[in-house]
C-alpha cells in the first residue's frame, strides 16, 4: 500500500490541462515585488541585486516542482541538460513557451535569449533608475535552478539591440551564464 500524499497539487501532472495565471494577475503581482524593492534600494544595481535575489528563490522552488513532476528518478548531472531544461521546460512552466535559443560561447559561458521577456513587458522605468533591466528577475530564476540543481554559476540579464528594418529596438534579453570553475571540472570527470 502506497503512502498517502501529504500534498495533492503536487502530485497532479503538469499536463492536465492548461493552467495559466491571468497576465493582468502577474504584471499586478511583479509590479508590488518591483515597487517593494524600490522603496528599499538606492541605486538601479541595487535594485537589480534585490530582484535576482527574489526570482533565485522561486527559480529553486520551481526546479524542484517540476523535478519531481516530471523526472522524480532522473537527476541531471550534465550542464547542458540542465541548462536545456530550463530553456525547455521551466520557460514554459512560467511564461507559457520556450525560451528562444540556448547557445555556448566558450567552455564557461552559456546564452540563453528570449525576444519577449514578459516581466519587461509592462514595466515603466522611473527617471532615477534608467538603465534598469527587470529581466534581472528571471535571471535569479535561472540562477537559483542552477544552484538548486548543484550548478553554482552568476547569471547576468541584459538587453541586446536586434535589426529590425534598418532600425535598432531593444527587442531581445539575453542571459548570460558564466559557470564556476568547480562545475567546469566535474564536467571534464565525466
Amino acid at each position: 500500500m502506497a503512502p498517502p500524499s501529504i500534498d495533492p497539487l503536487v502530485d497532479q501532472p503538469m499536463s492536465s490541462g492548461r493552467k495559466e495565471v491571468s497576465l493582468s494577475a502577474f504584471a499586478f503581482l511583479f509590479s508590488e515585488i518591483v515597487q517593494y524593492h524600490l522603496q528599499r534600494v538606492s541605486d538601479t544595481n541595487e535594485l537589480e541585486l534585490k530582484l535576482e535575489e527574489a526570482g533565485a528563490h522561486v527559480g529553486r522552488r520551481v526546479l524542484e516542482l517540476l523535478a519531481y513532476r516530471e523526472k522524480p528518478t532522473r537527476r541531471e548531472t550534465r550542464l547542458n541538460g540542465i541548462l536545456t531544461f530550463i530553456q525547455n521546460n521551466v520557460w514554459k512552466n512560467l511564461f507559457g513557451r520556450s525560451a528562444d535559443s540556448l547557445e555556448i560561447y566558450n567552455d564557461d559561458e552559456y546564452m540563453i535569449s528570449d525576444r519577449d521577456v514578459l516581466v519587461n513587458r509592462f514595466i515603466s522605468v522611473p527617471k532615477d533608475y534608467q538603465g534598469m533591466n527587470c529581466a534581472s528577475f528571471v535571471a535569479g530564476v535561472v540562477k537559483g535552478c542552477l544552484e538548486s540543481a548543484g550548478f553554482d554559476a552568476q547569471v547576468s540579464a541584459y538587453d541586446a539591440p536586434t535589426a529590425d528594418d534598418g532600425h535598432y529596438s531593444v527587442a531581445r534579453t539575453n542571459f548570460l551564464v558564466k559557470v564556476d570553475a568547480n562545475v567546469l571540472e566535474r564536467e571534464q570527470s565525466f
